[in-house]
């Protein structure tokens, strides 16, 4: 795989492959999936904590053609693990897209600063603690993701962004959540290979166990 620089935009993206970057790998090269956490959270468990992610199934770089989605898997973790509840932010906009389009798709939205329409809703207010999760498009979270925060506030919560992806890290995805949410606790990041979490239970009870769940 080759990696080419192109612009200041491209900057904040991971580099080509066959001309084309992975969408979850659009930040950059991370030379440690698992990020460093910050001071670790109150440890809110069980129906004090929720999970809101992202996850497309489908064409995926590195994994092909999955029914379920990498960020589902980690999500699922999370909840199995420590018992949190789940909001899932569904769109069909993506649904049975080839990859190559999805990633121009992406782009554009990205620098349109689309906010695309997700399915269903869910009533924040009763959750101290609040995970958020989804693979890395283009630098940071996909643009549906900004419509979940433009919609709900969870300022005074504690934050735990984590992240898919083939070799952005966490992108620019903590940044992001710390400006749409500035007064919120954002701790405890974590990010891991997509082609890595259908056998990454493992390391993702260790993440929980370090921030302190």
């Amino acid at each position: 795989m080759k990696y080419i620089m192109a612009s200041a935009l491209c900057m904040l993206m991971s580099t080509a492959c066959k001309g084309r970057a992975p969408l979850s790998s659009l930040e950059g090269e991370s030379n440690n999936p698992v990020a460093e956490t910050n001071e670790a959270p109150s440890g809110a468990v069980g129906g004090s904590t929720l999970v809101v992610f992202f996850s497309h199934a489908g064409d995926n770089y590195s994994v092909g053609n999955i029914k379920v989605g990498n960020t589902k898997i980690v999500a699922d973790y999370i909840s199995e693990i420590i018992g949190a509840d789940q909001f899932e932010i569904v769109t069909h906009k993506y649904d049975g897209m080839a990859y190559t389009p999805l990633c121009d798709l992406a782009k554009e939205e990205q620098q349109k600063g689309e906010l695309p329409p997700f399915e269903g809703s869910v009533d924040v207010s009763k959750y101290e603690t609040v995970f958020i999760g989804g693979p890395v498009w283009w630098g940071t979270y996909p643009q549906v993701m900004f419509t979940f925060f433009s919609k709900y506030d969870l300022n005074g919560k504690t934050i735990i962004p984590f992240t898919t992806h083939e070799g952005s890290g966490l992108g620019n995805c903590v940044k992001d959540v710390k400006k749409a949410y500035p007064n919120a606790t954002v701790t405890g990041e974590f990010s891991i290979y997509g082609h890595d979490v259908r056998e990454g239970k493992e390391r993702v009870e260790k993440w929980l166990k370090k921030i302190g769940f």
